[in-house]
């Protein structure tokens, strides 16, 4: 394996993680209305994940950044192509960041009522919009032979895209009740198990239709079988777990079924980063797209060095904040 390959995975391992991590947060995100029937409860739920959310997002400029700095052909057609959709997941992600601050600034109803449902839309949309962008990756998008983007906005819809933005917002739904489950107590936790299984067994549809589509999509190779083939039983498996409250179990097949997804999405892809529907001649590979070799030998030094480090910092602060909170 050669460098170029090995960034495609270790690019691939960084969003795989983002989506482990942030998916839940997402899904929290989303629900807390939902799970919360009091400004109480919709308090404890959203402090489920204030100690890790911002954290967890940096894994998404972390994956942004590997793939400017090791396939630069690659970044440039694409986040060319999804211009305005970049604009529309920052202004997302701000709302988010923005709501978690502002919501118990003023002690009104109709104040924590706005910052809540922009909670809500912003983590909705933000993993919508990701989606949508990484299914355009393998769908297709017209790209010319210079590698630039020929379309409009309105060509980043593809069917495929939207499937994948949707199968993600489900992921994420399902690790989010998930996670509440094993963060909360009392009628809170069992809420959240309620939850878990109703949106489960919609992923587990959702899921398969991604799985079946991606493998017709990719057409080639045997990598993306085995991942895209275990999701959906992963989510079966969590559905199970919850109704045995057990909620650990739960979490973590959940949060399988979400790396899986991404992962099999990835390994259906390579060794193309960016197909053209324009000609697939003109499609960005991972050998014709990637940096100089001396630039891929530096970035992998400092990732063995600092990337560890990072990782069990970011272990410690949940072992730190590992207990239940209630109302």
């Amino acid at each position: 394996m050669g460098l170029p390959e090995l960034w495609f995975v270790i690019i691939a391992v960084l969003w795989t993680g983002f989506f482990v991590l942030e998916g839940f947060d997402f899904g929290v995100g989303v629900l807390h209305r939902v799970l919360g029937r009091t400004d109480r409860e919709r308090r404890v739920v959203i402090n489920t994940i204030g100690p890790f959310w911002d954290g967890n997002e940096v894994w998404l400029v972390v994956g942004g950044a590997g793939i400017f700095a090791a396939f630069p052909d690659w970044y440039a057609s694409w986040f060319s192509a999804s211009y305005l959709a970049v604009l529309l997941l920052l202004v997302a992600l701000i709302m988010r960041g923005v709501s978690f601050e502002f919501r118990g600034k003023v002690d009104t109803h109709g104040w924590r009522r706005l910052w809540s449902g922009t909670l809500t839309t912003g983590s909705l949309l933000a993993p919508l919009v990701l989606g949508i962008a990484l299914g355009d990756l393998i769908a297709g998008l017209p790209i010319n032979v210079d590698g630039e983007f020929t379309g409009s906005f309105w060509d980043l819809f593809t069917p495929f895209g939207l499937w994948t933005g949707l199968t993600l917002v489900t992921l994420c739904l399902v690790n989010g009740a998930t996670f509440v489950g094993i963060r909360t107590t009392g009628e809170l936790r069992l809420r959240a198990h309620r939850t878990a299984g109703r949106v489960g067994w919609a992923g587990f549809v959702v899921v398969t239709v991604f799985a079946v589509w991606t493998l017709v999509i990719a057409g080639h190779g045997w990598g993306p079988i085995l991942p895209l083939a275990i999701a959906p039983a992963a989510l079966v498996g969590s559905v199970w777990a919850v109704h045995g409250e057990r909620d650990g179990t739960a979490f973590m097949l959940s949060a399988t079924a979400m790396a899986l997804a991404v992962a099999g999405l990835f390994a259906a892809l390579y060794p193309q980063v960016l197909v053209s529907s324009t000609d697939p001649a003109y499609s960005l590979t991972v050998d014709n797209s990637a940096s100089a070799h001396y630039a891929l030998t530096v970035m992998s030094v400092i990732a063995l060095v600092f990337l560890p480090l990072v990782l069990l910092y970011q272990a410690w602060s949940y072992f730190v904040f590992r207990h239940r909170l209630s109302a």
